[in-house]
C-alpha cells in the first residue's frame, strides 16, 4: 500500500533517500509506483504472466542492488526501464541462445518527421505487429516511442553508439511497417471471403 506521507518525493528523492538510510519504505514506495509498469514492459516480451512476475521480481532485486549507482544523469523512470529492457532482452538471448546478428548496410539518418506513420497504426494491429519482431529490435521501438527515450539514452542503455541506434531504429520501423501491412491485407481478405460468403 502507497505510503501517503512519501507521496509529494520525487522518484530521485525517494531513491536518494533509500540510498542514505536504507529504511524498506522508501524502496516501498519505488516498487509501489513501478511494479505494474515493471511487470507489463516484461510481460510485452513474453506473453507469459509467470514469467513476467518473475522477471519483474528479478529487477527489483537487481535495483536494491544497483540503486546506489543511480546518478541522476537522466529520469529514475528511465534508468529503471534501462535495466527492465536489458534484463528482458538478455533473459530472452539466454533462453533462445540467439545472438544479434551484426547489422550491414549504411542508412541515412533519421527523420522524426518519418515517425507519424509509426504513430498512426491502429494500436491493436501495432501490438500484433510487434509481437513477431525479434526482442531486440522491440526493446528499441518500446524505448522511442513508448517510454520516449533519447538516442542518447538508447545508445546508453544498449552500450552502443548513437549512430548504431538510428540505423536499428530505421530498420526496427521498416520491419515492423511491413508486417503491420501485410496484417492489414490479411485482415481484408478475411473480411472480403467472408462477406461473398454471406453473399451466397
Amino acid at each position: 500500500m502507497k505510503n501517503s506521507r512519501l507521496n509529494h518525493l520525487k522518484d530521485e528523492e525517494l531513491a536518494a533517500l533509500y540510498v542514505e538510510t536504507q529504511r524498506n519504505l522508501y524502496f516501498e514506495e519505488i516498487y509501489e509506483r513501478y511494479a505494474n509498469k515493471v511487470y507489463r514492459k516484461c510481460y510485452s516480451f513474453v506473453y507469459n504472466q509467470a514469467k513476467a512476475e518473475d522477471f519483474t521480481h528479478d529487477i527489483f532485486l537487481k535495483l536494491i542492488v544497483k540503486i546506489g549507482t543511480f546518478k541522476e544523469t537522466s529520469k529514475f523512470s528511465t534508468w529503471l526501464y534501462s535495466i527492465t529492457y536489458n534484463y528482458c532482452m538478455d533473459q530472452i538471448r539466454v533462453n533462445k541462445k540467439n545472438m544479434e546478428v551484426a547489422l550491414e548496410g549504411n542508412h541515412d539518418i533519421i527523420d522524426d518527421n518519418e515517425d507519424d506513420d509509426l504513430m498512426n497504426m491502429h494500436e491493436h494491429q501495432l501490438g500484433k505487429s510487434l509481437e513477431k519482431i525479434p526482442s531486440d529490435e522491440k526493446a528499441l521501438i518500446l524505448m522511442k516511442y513508448q517510454d520516449d527515450f533519447s538516442i542518447k539514452e538508447i545508445a546508453d542503455t544498449l552500450n552502443i553508439t548513437e549512430s548504431a541506434v538510428k540505423m536499428r531504429l530505421l530498420r526496427s520501423k521498416e520491419k515492423l511497417r511491413k508486417i503491420y501491412l501485410e496484417n492489414l491485407v490479411i485482415f481484408a481478405l478475411i473480411v472480403l471471403k467472408l462477406v461473398f460468403f454471406w453473399k451466397k
